[in-house]
């Protein structure tokens, strides 16, 4: 009988790319659309969520992620989890991938994907707005495909921030956010904000705007004004509209129209760019598919490593 793979989170990196991951992620795009599951269970303050996503040709995935507020006073992690990946063919088990593992490098590899076809090649500042866990995965990912770019990164809490810079040897950090995102070529923000921080006024021409924090209906990081001023692209309409405040606030307010949102990735060939000038933004939403799409990725890479 064949062991089943269990994929670690440090020895399972140790084998991935992120242009590879990229690649692998337009890949599954152009197979058949995925069908995706969600269920929450409750016991008082914990819960347990199980998304999953089938696609033809790629398999089955259900990653559980188990949250429990009052574990981190009792020493343990409050978010903890795992995913299963399921034969296209047979639908066996092919392996057990750790939560962590996927949830990184999907979100991160989600937003490289669309910056790597929207923000202009010779994009030289990036800013990172958010110093929580997913900024050290965005500036691992924004490396790899901008390798001549600096990283500024700015957050509520400069303390916070400080962190990250001592860990990312050449990462400034900014104290107004206005300048920072006006001097920057890209940014990306992955914060909890319901009340939008970058404002449409602060932007200029040419910018690649990158939004991955607001995953709530009452969530949102950039105004109207910004979502006016650019052409706006997102990974999944399933997953945004209806869900997002980010989309669903200024769609039910009339601010802007369906047909402003110009492309999903199920139609990757509308994302480029139409000149240098223009203001491009890309609203990551995540999704069961995506955690599918990276764990076929992951365990691809765990094979091929020898």
């Amino acid at each position: 009988m064949t062991e089943i793979p269990m994929i670690p989170f440090e020895a399972g990196e140790a084998v991935l790319d992120w242009i590879g991951l990229t690649d692998a992620l337009a890949e599954g795009h152009r197979l058949p659309k995925a069908e995706i599951g969600d269920t929450f269970l409750y016991r008082g303050d914990d819960t347990l969520l199980n998304r999953a996503a089938w696609i033809d040709g790629l398999g089955i995935a259900v990653k559980s992620a188990t949250v429990f507020p009052g574990n981190p006073a009792k020493g343990a992690p409050m978010i903890n989890g795992g995913l299963n990946l399921y034969a296209d063919d047979l639908g066996t088990l092919e392996a057990i991938v750790d939560f962590h593992l996927v949830t990184k490098w999907k979100t991160a590899g989600d937003s490289l994907l669309a910056a790597r076809r929207l923000a202009r090649p010779d994009s030289r500042k990036i800013l990172i707005v958010g110093a929580g866990n997913q900024g050290r995965a965005l500036h691992a990912a924004y490396s790899a495909a901008f390798p001549k770019a600096s990283f500024t990164l700015w957050n509520r809490t400069r303390q916070n921030a400080q962190k990250i810079a001592a860990e990312l040897p050449g990462l400034k950090i900014a104290d107004d956010l206005a300048t920072a995102v006006s001097d920057a070529d890209i940014i990306t923000s992955a914060t909890m904000s319901t009340d939008p921080l970058i404002k449409g006024d602060w932007l200029r021409p040419g910018q690649h705007i990158d939004l991955i924090g607001a995953y709530r209906p009452d969530m949102r990081e950039v105004d109207d004004a910004a979502l006016l001023r650019a052409r706006v692209f997102v990974d999944s309409f399933d997953t945004t509209i209806g869900h997002i405040g980010e989309i669903n606030i200024p769609l039910e307010a009339g601010t802007i129209t369906r047909d402003h949102l110009i492309a999903d990735y199920y139609d990757l060939d509308r994302f480029h760019r139409t000149s240098d000038k223009e203001i491009t933004l890309f609203k990551n939403g995540g999704g069961a598919h995506l955690d599918l799409m990276t764990s076929r990725y992951i365990l691809d890479r765990w094979n091929a490593r020898g």
